[in-house]
């Protein structure tokens, strides 16, 4: 059978009944990335030494039967912005070139004591500031769906190397929509944790106030799993999940202005499907999301430019334009705005909480277009901020208000339906988008 394509918790499970070895298992990732056209696209570096050595380890677990967990020998990527001991960590930018960390990021640390195989680390875009997933300053992975399109950012090469079949999973980070674009636009199940729930210790920072650490993978199921990997948290309680009534409500409002007509169909569609279920949809737009949206230019750009001040200004010419307009737009916001925006947050956040009290998820489009095309986007700088802003704008819904998020695919390629939780209720989400999946898929 061909084990690459299957999800990760499947072939934690074919491990477990000695239907396929962890040694053999990466061999075949590591030799499929090496093989395909686009390998030096969609990963910055393998760490073949470190993953065969893992697998062995993960073997003779095995066959001793002291296996660490459901993921004990399946390989994974690992996002470029993940410390990696030894190996150069350089957050897809020329800024940080030969920037080699001495010890592993909290989460791979983690992930290494489930048994997770680490394959290698992906491209992505500039220090995770865009959603499109381009960047001329290192590689731009190709759309698995359409190696023309672009493929979503900023964790872009890991949605494409679970996509394309070159790793079971990965690990990517959000700060406004990073895990869930690429995500949507491949095909794949992504999982926003709350911020706070995943250590960023040895995650080179965008904003750390909203930046947070995830899975992108095949199910739900494997997304649960890689969440407690990463955490070192007990697994996530799913059984009994499909089949449960579900109450929804549709964020109307926002989510759809200016929204291209494929994704909106593809939701409709979705919501259709969940109610055929047995879910109970309702719909509202509450006024706190579109004051919340309104302070995005307020909070993010200044907190990603004071990170990276010192660096953007000693090599501007280092950076792909664009990008370092996004990243200079933080200058022109004063101190005094930045808290006062923060103090505005966390009351729409209390409010946000109230009105959506009772409801199990709110249901929205993942990203409202469709991955557009590269060369045009490359071409046209103008075109480049409008659909970038457009790409991260549903998703960063999630972020603003301090939420978890999982986004599934829908029947139609590249255009994904999107669950939010309550602030905290990680693994209540989960459940709650494994019922979600069982009915979609159904």
């Amino acid at each position: 059978m061909d084990w690459l394509t299957k999800p990760a918790c499947e072939q934690g499970r074919a491990i477990m009944a000695g239907l396929v070895s962890p040694v053999d298992l990466t061999d075949a990732y590591l030799d499929a990335a090496e093989k395909h056209p686009d390998r030096e696209l969609i990963f910055a570096r393998m760490t073949p030494e470190r993953a065969r050595s893992e697998a062995i380890a993960a073997h003779d677990r095995a066959k001793s039967e002291q296996r660490l967990s459901l993921l004990d020998g399946v390989p994974i990527s690992w996002k470029d912005n993940v410390d990696s001991a030894g190996v150069l960590t350089e957050a897809g930018s020329a800024l940080l070139k030969g920037r080699t960390p001495e010890r592993d990021a909290e989460i791979l640390a983690n992930a290494d004591l489930s048994g997770l195989i680490c394959l290698g680390k992906t491209h992505m875009t500039e220090l995770a500031f865009s959603g499109l997933g381009l960047n001329p300053m290192t590689a731009t992975p190709p759309n698995a769906l359409d190696p023309a399109l672009a493929p979503g950012g900023s964790s872009s090469g890991s949605a494409v190397s679970v996509a394309l079949g070159l790793a079971a999973a990965t690990i990517g980070s959000d700060t406004g929509g990073s895990i869930r674009a690429p995500s949507a636009w491949n095909g794949l199940v992504g999982f926003k944790p709350s911020h706070g729930a995943v250590s960023s210790r040895g995650v080179v920072p965008l904003c750390p106030r909203f930046d947070v650490a995830g899975p992108l993978a095949r199910t739900v199921e494997d997304c649960a799993a890689l969440f407690a990997a990463i955490t070192s948290a007990p697994p996530v309680d799913l059984e009994g999940a499909e089949g449960r009534p579900l109450k929804l409500m549709v964020l109307d409002g926002v989510p759809f202005e200016d929204a291209r007509e494929a994704p909106v169909a593809a939701f409709e569609e979705a919501v259709e499907a969940l109610a055929r279920g047995g879910a109970s949809i309702s719909r509202a737009a509450p006024a706190c999301v579109a004051e919340a949206m309104a302070l995005s230019p307020t909070l993010f750009a200044p907190e990603a430019y004071g990170i990276w001040k010192a660096h953007i200004e000693e090599a501007p010419e280092a950076m792909y334009p664009p990008m370092l307009a996004r990243f200079q737009a933080g200058r022109e916001v004063s101190a005094p705005d930045f808290v006062a925006g923060w103090e505005t947050l966390h009351r729409l956040r209390a409010a946000w909480a109230e009105s959506v009290a009772g409801f199990d998820a709110v249901i929205l489009p993942t990203v409202p277009i469709l991955p557009p095309d590269r060369e045009k986007l490359l071409a046209d700088a103008a075109f480049f901020a409008s659909e970038n802003l457009l790409t991260l704008r549903n998703t960063r819904i999630g972020n603003l208000l301090g939420l978890p998020a999982v986004t599934l695919p829908t029947a139609r390629p590249a255009c994904g339906i999107m669950a939010m939780g309550p602030a905290g209720g990680d693994r209540r989400l989960l459940r709650t988008a494994r019922a979600m999946e069982a009915a979609l898929s159904g």
